[in-house]
C-alpha cells in the first residue's frame, strides 16, 4: 500500500475575499514572463567577476554554459510539478508536497523575506545606477528614490489585473530580448572598434583544486542570473491550460536565455577579451561592449536598453512573488487579510507588502550582502526541487501526469549531483557567505512552529 504523502496546512475558515483567481496565463504570456525575469542586470556585469575568477576565456563560456545547461534540466523536471500542482505559490506547494509543510514554508520563508525581495531590491537599483548613465548626477540617495518609485510603479500597475501586469512584461521582454541580442550579434558579426584588452599577469586560472573552487565561486553570478525562471510557476493557479502552458514556456524560454548568455560573452570576449571584461569599469561588462563597438552613443543606447531589460525583470519579480505571499496567506501561515484579492481579482494586499519590504532593503542598502548569502541554500533547495520528481512518482505513482519530465529517472540526477557538488565547493570557497543563508532558511523553522498552531 502507498504511504499518503504529506499535505500542505489545510487552509483555515474560508474567507470571502480569498476566492480563487482566473486562469489568464497563457503560453506565449508564460514564455515572457520565464525569459523576463532570468534577464535583468546580471548578463551585462557579472561576467566581470566571473573573468577575474577563472582567468580564461574557454572557463569563462564554460561556466555560462554549464550554469544554463543546469538550469534547462532542473526546468523540464520543475515542469512536471507545476502539471501536477497548478496552483498559486509554486515550489512552495511542491516541496510541501514531496517532503512536508515544513519544507515549503521554509522557501517560502526564504523567498518572502530575501530571495524575492533582495532581487527586486538589486534590480531596481541597478535600474536607477544604469539610468545615471542618461542622467549624471542621479547617485546615493537619489538613486534610492528611483529604485523605490520603480517598485511602486510596477506593484502598482500589477495591482491593476493581470492582463496589465502580463502585458507590461510581454512588451519590455521582447524590447530586452532584441537589444541583448542585437549587442551579441553586432559583437559577433562587427569589426571590433579597438582592440581586446589583453589579459593582465595576475588574470591567469588556478591549478587543481583551487581550480573547482573557483569555479564554483564564477560560476554563483551566472547561476543567479538565470535563477529566476522557476517565477512562472508562483502565478499557478492564474496560468490557462498549465499541461501545455508550463512545459513549453519552462523550456522555450530557460533554453532562449542560455543561449543568448553564452553568446553575449562569446561577444563579449571577441569585443573586449578576457582583460576588457576583468576590468570593466564598475562591472559594466554590457555597456563597455557597446562603447567599443560604437563609440560615442553606443554606451548610452546600450544603459537605455538595460534599463528597458532591468524595468522587466522588476516586473517579472513583482508580478510573481505577490502570488506566494497570497498562498501562505491563504493556507494559514501568514496573516489572513493578505489572502485577499482586490476588485481586479489580484492579490493587491500582498503586492502592497512585498513593495514595502523590497523598498526597505532599497533604503538599508542590506540586499546585495543578503542575496550573497542565499547562494548556498538556494542550490539546496532548487536540489530538493527537482529531486521532489522522483520522489512523487516513487509515492503517489497514479496522479494523472500529462507532462513526464524528458529523460527521467536520469534528468533529476543530472541537475542533482553537479548542483550538490557545486554547493559542497562553493561553502568551502566562501563560508563566510554560505553559513548565514544557510542559517537564515533554518530560522523559519521556528517561525512555522508559531504560525501552524495561530489560531485562524
Amino acid at each position: 500500500m502507498t504511504p499518503a504523502s504529506p499535505e500542505p496546512p489545510a487552509p483555515a475558515a474560508p474567507l470571502e475575499a480569498a476566492r480563487a483567481p482566473r486562469r489568464l496565463i497563457g503560453p506565449f504570456d508564460a514564455t515572457m514572463l520565464v525569459a523576463g525575469s532570468m534577464i535583468g542586470s546580471g548578463i551585462f556585469i557579472v561576467s566581470a567577476e566571473s573573468a577575474r575568477q577563472v582567468g580564461s576565456p574557454a572557463l569563462l563560456l564554460g561556466v555560462w554554459a554549464l550554469a544554463g545547461a543546469l538550469t534547462v534540466v532542473a526546468s523540464l523536471a520543475c515542469a512536471e510539478l507545476a502539471v501536477l500542482f497548478p496552483q498559486a505559490g509554486g515550489p512552495y506547494v511542491f516541496l510541501g508536497r514531496a517532503y512536508g509543510p515544513l519544507a515549503g514554508f521554509l522557501y517560502a520563508w526564504g523567498l518572502v523575506t530575501v530571495v524575492q525581495t533582495g532581487t527586486i531590491a538589486a534590480v531596481a537599483v541597478a535600474f536607477a545606477r544604469f539610468l545615471g548613465v542618461l542622467l549624471p548626477g542621479l547617485d546615493g540617495p537619489r538613486e534610492k528614490v528611483v529604485a523605490i518609485a520603480l517598485i511602486a510603479l510596477l506593484s502598482a500597475a500589477n495591482a491593476r489585473g493581470l492582463r496589465t501586469g502580463t502585458r507590461i512584461q510581454n512588451v519590455l521582454t521582447l524590447v530586452k530580448v532584441a537589444a541583448l541580442a542585437g549587442l551579441t550579434f553586432a559583437g559577433l558579426l562587427l569589426v571590433p572598434a579597438v582592440a581586446p584588452v589583453a589579459a593582465r599577469p595576475g588574470l591567469l586560472p588556478p591549478d587543481g583544486f583551487l581550480l573547482a573552487l573557483a569555479v564554483a565561486v564564477a560560476m554563483s553570478g551566472p547561476l543567479f542570473s538565470q535563477s529566476a525562471w522557476t517565477n512562472v510557476t508562483f502565478p499557478g493557479a492564474e496560468v490557462r491550460d498549465p499541461a501545455r502552458t508550463f512545459p513549453l514556456a519552462l523550456a522555450v524560454g530557460c533554453l532562449l536565455v542560455a543561449t543568448l548568455y553564452v553568446l553575449a560573452n562569446v561577444s563579449y570576449l571577441r569585443v573586449l577579451g578576457l582583460g576588457g571584461i576583468a576590468t570593466a569599469a564598475s562591472d559594466r561588462v554590457g555597456t563597455a561592449a557597446a562603447a567599443a563597438l560604437f563609440p560615442g552613443w553606443g554606451e548610452r543606447a546600450m544603459a537605455a536598453a538595460i534599463l528597458v531589460s532591468t524595468g522587466g525583470c522588476v516586473n517579472g519579480l513583482v508580478l510573481s512573488g505577490a502570488r506566494v505571499v497570497w498562498a501562505l496567506s491563504r493556507d494559514g501561515l501568514f496573516f489572513r487579510p493578505f489572502a485577499a484579492l482586490n476588485g481586479r481579482e489580484v492579490p493587491g494586499r500582498a503586492l502592497g507588502l512585498q513593495a514595502v519590504l523590497a523598498a526597505l532593503l532599497v533604503l538599508s542598502g542590506t540586499y546585495s550582502e543578503l542575496l550573497r548569502y542565499v547562494v548556498a541554500a538556494e542550490l539546496v533547495l532548487s536540489v530538493l526541487l527537482v529531486m521532489a520528481v522522483p520522489v512523487l512518482r516513487r509515492r503517489e505513482p497514479d496522479l494523472p501526469r500529462p507532462y513526464r519530465t524528458w529523460g527521467y529517472p536520469v534528468t533529476p540526477f543530472l541537475y542533482a549531483i553537479p548542483a550538490t557538488v557545486l554547493c559542497g565547493l562553493l561553502t568551502m570557497a566562501r563560508p563566510e557567505n554560505a553559513w548565514p543563508g544557510l542559517l537564515l532558511f533554518a530560522a523559519g523553522v521556528p517561525v512555522y512552529l508559531l504560525w501552524k498552531d495561530r489560531p485562524a
